[in-house]
């Protein structure tokens, strides 16, 4: 058998989530099924990583197990699965691992994006949080910087996970405006079910001046997800970027 990593990218609106549920449309069923329909045989994908309902990805990586030799050298494959795939799916590259390589616990950094559109705009909508209010970022941008100084973040984990550890290395957090759009970049480790949604939302709120800086950096220190704020909705969301170890790339 051999072992690849798809690399994609998918507007969330339409699925449940990348992971396959029962009686709900998922992304990874739809790419096992394009993958199984070429192959001819069945397609049982990993992904990096779970997305919620309405979390759009515009870099997503998973690996699939196959008998077929160099796919990643053939180059009417990643077109022929975009014929299979619906528009709001897209394939852009296939490339040949070790057969140890894993593409959820083998990531060694992920990140997201969180747009909030500050006005309403019907072309970033089901793309941003549609949010007019009044911000001060300033404060917000201090509050994000408390990030760097923590590494236990259960207060913005998703009750009920199953998470074996709460500890995560942050190693982006910055807010940036793009027009009328503000956007949050973070990077880290790993993420938390829900924990960054969790953490746009309690950043919101030390924008609307409802908590200090100083009182988010003592919201992470308690450990209490009761004590964030609400977490932001899906549609602004985005995973951008995911990276592995040159170890789990074939030399040639």
């Amino acid at each position: 058998m051999n072992r690849y990593f798809i690399y994609l990218s998918y507007r969330g609106t339409r699925y449940h989530g990348w992971q396959i549920q029962n009686n709900a449309i998922s992304v990874q069923g739809l790419i096992n099924r394009a993958l199984g329909v070429l192959l001819k045989h069945e397609v049982k994908t990993i992904g990096a990583g779970r997305t919620d309902t309405g979390v759009h990805a515009k870099s997503y990586v998973a690996h699939f197990d196959s008998v077929a030799d160099n796919l990643d050298k053939n180059i009417n494959f990643v077109h022929s699965l975009n014929h299979i795939l619906p528009q709001d799916v897209v394939i852009h590259e296939i490339r040949r691992v070790r057969p140890t390589a894993n593409a959820r616990y083998d990531a060694i950094l992920r990140g997201y994006e969180y747009a909030i559109c500050r006005k309403k705009d019907p072309f970033h909508l089901g793309l941003s949080w549609q949010y007019d209010a009044k911000l001060n970022i300033e404060n917000m941008q201090l509050a994000a910087l408390q990030l760097f100084n923590h590494t236990d973040f259960t207060s913005f984990s998703k009750t009920g996970s199953d998470n074996k550890t709460s500890i995560c290395t942050v190693y982006r957090a910055e807010w940036h405006q793009q027009d009328h759009l503000l956007v949050f970049n973070i990077e880290a480790n790993r993420f938390l079910r829900n924990m960054v949604r969790a953490i746009v939302g309690t950043l919101v709120d030390v924008g609307r001046g409802k908590i200090s800086p100083e009182a988010f950096s003592q919201i992470i220190e308690q450990r209490d997800r009761k004590l964030a704020g609400t977490s932001a909705p899906a549609e602004g969301l985005f995973l951008t970027r995911i990276e592995y170890p040159e170890r789990c790339f074939r030399s040639s």
